[in-house]
């Protein structure tokens, strides 16, 4: 189904991501009890987690996963569950029990995938549905840890994977597969910035596109990109 594309200032952007994410907890708690969110690091994080942490919300209510992380430990700067720490959890004061950490820092990457597919099913169930999943996208159209041609995108059995050869540092990694993140109630797309806009152009108006981030937006039933105007600068009518 085709996303819904809005287009701002990185401000107006911001804005929109937190009125949706507020829609979508109190939708999804008033359905099923809780509302399940798996976060991306990087810009989006940045950008975005501060906003998102002044959100009149009961966090109990939450439960927050990770779409993907690298195998660093929770203190280095390029750990994504480290800036959620930092820039969400702390201020607002999230209960543990609500953080669901993925432990990409394990010396052993295939045990600790098995492990968060194990603790997936424990909070969501089977099927294990989000219900929300937050993305970046890379320059190259990358979502999570789903780099284009690599083996880990075509994995449609596991909910999670390991990736020992990402083509960027660190190679080493967890991410959801693509099912699992296109399975979400609602998918959320961020990216800004010129170096974006080929791949966002590819993968909004080529159909027969295999990007990861074309394969994900076609999957996915209910998704929303949010664009800077340099991200949106290549597209038709713009």
């Amino acid at each position: 189904m085709r996303p819904e594309i809005y287009v701002g200032t990185p401000a107006a952007l911001v804005a929109r991501l937190a009125d949706d994410f507020r829609a979508e907890a109190e939708r999804a708690t008033a359905r099923r009890g809780f509302f399940a969110v798996a976060l991306p690091g990087g810009s989006v994080a940045v950008h975005g987690f501060s906003a998102l942490a002044a959100l009149p919300l009961h966090w109990d209510q939450l439960h927050f996963f990770w779409v993907d992380e690298r195998a660093v430990p929770p203190s280095d700067p390029e750990s994504n569950y480290g800036v959620a720490q930092t820039e969400w959890f702390d201020p607002a004061r999230v209960p543990m029990q609500s953080i669901h950490r993925m432990s990409a820092d394990s010396p052993d990457l295939a045990s600790a995938a098995v492990a968060y597919g194990k603790e997936l099913t424990r909070v969501l169930g089977r099927p294990a549905r989000l219900d929300f999943v937050l993305l970046g996208v890379g320059h190259d159209g990358h979502v999570a840890s789903l780099f284009p041609g690599h083996p880990a995108l075509s994995d449609e059995r596991q909910l999670v994977v390991p990736v020992v050869d990402a083509p960027k540092a660190p190679a080493r990694r967890l991410t959801l597969t693509l099912p699992v993140l296109a399975g979400a109630e609602r998918v959320v797309v961020l990216a800004m910035g010129e170096s974006k806009a080929g791949a966002i152009q590819e993968s909004i108006e080529r159909p027969d596109s295999s990007l990861p981030v074309a394969l994900m937006l076609q999957r996915a039933k209910r998704s929303l990109v949010l664009l800077d105007e340099a991200a949106a600068s290549l597209m038709d009518g713009r």
